[in-house]
């Protein structure tokens, strides 16, 4: 069964932070009842090598401006954590949410936020399958990725998964599907733009956006 308080974790290199990350945190809150959405900004993905393209300031930065912009439209409870940048080595899911637990909250209390894509790798996630151990996992539906079908990809997890309507009789960490239509917006997409100077209207929060023209951010090639 569910116990509170019951805290969202929505992690990323935010670089930068765009209306796909909000949406997601906004679809997993709404679905299962999240108390609040911590987003944890990654430091160092082992996944992405090259990223990311601007400083921790700057993306932590960014990050706040956006959480503000959420909650001052209402309906979002957001905090950012720099638990990962301020813990050596690579940024692991596992060593994240075990830290967690070391804080006083545990695998129940904890909703793990992604997207579907991201999930539908999860066999190459650092300690699999112990990780999803360590917290429920909150999938959330992405363009390009159906939710259906991660049954097919992943057969071996099926049994996990769930749907919103279970989650709060769940007595073990569980993979809740949430079909949620987010927005297709990528951070590459967004660096290209900025690179050139153009609008990022639909992409960022206003404050966001004027953070990026402001401080001149991105405008070096984002392939390098």
């Amino acid at each position: 069964m569910t116990t509170r308080p019951l805290v969202g974790l929505l992690g990323g290199t935010f670089d930068p932070i765009h209306l796909g990350h909000v949406a997601a945190a906004f679809a997993a809150q709404q679905a299962l009842g999240l108390d609040r959405v911590r987003l944890i900004v990654s430091a160092r993905p082992p996944h992405r090598p090259d990223s990311p393209r601007v400083s921790e300031y700057h993306r932590l930065q960014m990050m706040r401006l956006a959480i503000d912009d959420a909650m001052a439209a209402g309906g979002l409870r957001l905090e950012v954590s720099d638990l990962e940048v301020r813990r050596a080595g690579p940024s692991y899911t596992y060593d994240t949410l075990q830290a967690l637990q070391a804080q006083g909250l545990t695998p129940l209390q904890m909703v793990f936020i992604t997207g579907a894509d991201a999930f539908a790798e999860i066999g190459t996630w650092h300690r699999y399958p112990e990780v999803l151990d360590q917290a429920h996992f909150a999938v959330i539906a992405r363009p390009g990725t159906n939710l259906a079908s991660l049954e097919t990809r992943l057969p071996a997890l099926a049994s996990r998964m769930i749907g919103p309507l279970q989650f709060n009789d769940a007595v073990t960490p569980r993979v809740v599907l949430i079909e949620y239509d987010t927005p297709d917006v990528s951070s590459t997409e967004i660096r290209r733009r900025a690179l050139v100077g153009a609008s990022l209207d639909g992409l960022v929060s206003p404050s966001v956006a004027e953070y990026i023209a402001h401080h001149h951010l991105y405008r070096s090639d984002p392939t390098r």
